[in-house]
């Protein structure tokens, strides 16, 4: 039995609505998840992808990051990942540079042991370059590992079927690939979800922090448990509130109503997201802040 941490869509260094404070959330949130794991003491943190939020993170990003890889690796619990789109470079990735340095190993086509269960990677692939995936993945008899794993999981990033906004066919990864995968571990869509495609779970994480104001639900990761059955258990995040204000103008109102209604909530250290409609007068955002 394997039991691991699959999170994915942390887009640290994400400053969102310019503010420092919400890029310092992104990395807290990150940080968060790799204090879970070592007091949880899994056997693995598996990540789907979206480590960083674009391809050039700044220094303190990439070190905040490199940090909290390192207090995980001092635990002996490894990071398995691929490469998100928003990560991803022409060239070398980041993820590279963690694994030189021992903190991280990049899934592949070749499997990665963990206990009795063999982890498999795929990093996002454009809708246009698809049709040229053969999904052709190392058997464990013909590679280099100590034992026979008794389970396979796939690991990916991007919009899979049957869940919202999907371009890309789950049935025809599992169906093309040259491993009986027990489960798949997924990145890219932000909310969280599980479902049943031909007898194998699929799963995504969800992101752990609010990227936008559409992600109205709490924020969390997955603990995934391979064994003669697969269970998969949501743990949520305590993240930084966003409180949702709208507020309705009345022909004649205007600027005065607004802060009235945000006087009725409670705003401290919250992302206020104020929403104003109605036949009043014209409201801009700097008279609302």
């Amino acid at each position: 039995m394997t039991r691991v941490l699959h999170t994915g869509d942390t887009h640290i260094g994400y400053q969102q609505y310019h503010s420092p404070e919400r890029r310092a959330d992104f990395l807290a949130a990150f940080e968060t998840v790799i204090d879970d794991a070592i007091e949880m003491d899994v056997d693995a943190v598996v990540h789907a992808g979206d480590l960083f939020h674009d391809r050039r993170p700044d220094l303190p990003d990439l070190m905040g990051t490199l940090s909290a890889l390192r207090e995980l690796n001092a635990a002996g619990v490894p990071f398995l990942a691929v490469v998100g789109n928003h990560e991803s470079t022409r060239g070398g990735q980041w993820l590279d540079l963690f694994e030189r340095l021992g903190f991280a190993t990049r899934l592949g086509n070749d499997p990665i042991a963990i206990g009795s269960t063999a982890f498999y990677g795929l990093d996002h692939v454009p809708k246009s370059r698809r049709d040229d995936l053969d999904y052709d993945f190392t058997r464990p008899s013909d590679s280099d590992l100590d034992i026979e794993p008794a389970h396979h999981v796939f690991v990916g990033h991007g919009l899979f079927t049957p869940f919202a906004h999907a371009n890309w066919e789950t049935e025809t990864v599992l169906a093309e690939s040259t491993i009986d995968f027990d489960a798949v571990l997924l990145g890219d869509n932000h909310a969280p979800g599980i479902e049943r495609v031909d007898d194998v779970w699929v799963t995504y994480c969800g992101s752990t922090e609010r990227a936008s104001a559409s992600e109205t639900d709490e924020r969390g990761y997955n603990i995934v448990t391979v064994g003669d059955e697969i269970d998969i258990r949501r743990r949520g995040l305590d993240t930084r509130e966003f409180v949702f204000v709208d507020v309705e103008l009345a022909p004649g109102e205007g600027t005065g109503r607004a802060p009235d209604r945000l006087r009725e909530y409670d705003l401290d250290d919250a992302v206020v997201i104020v929403t104003v409609t109605g036949d009043g007068e014209r409201v801009t955002p700097a008279e609302i802040a």
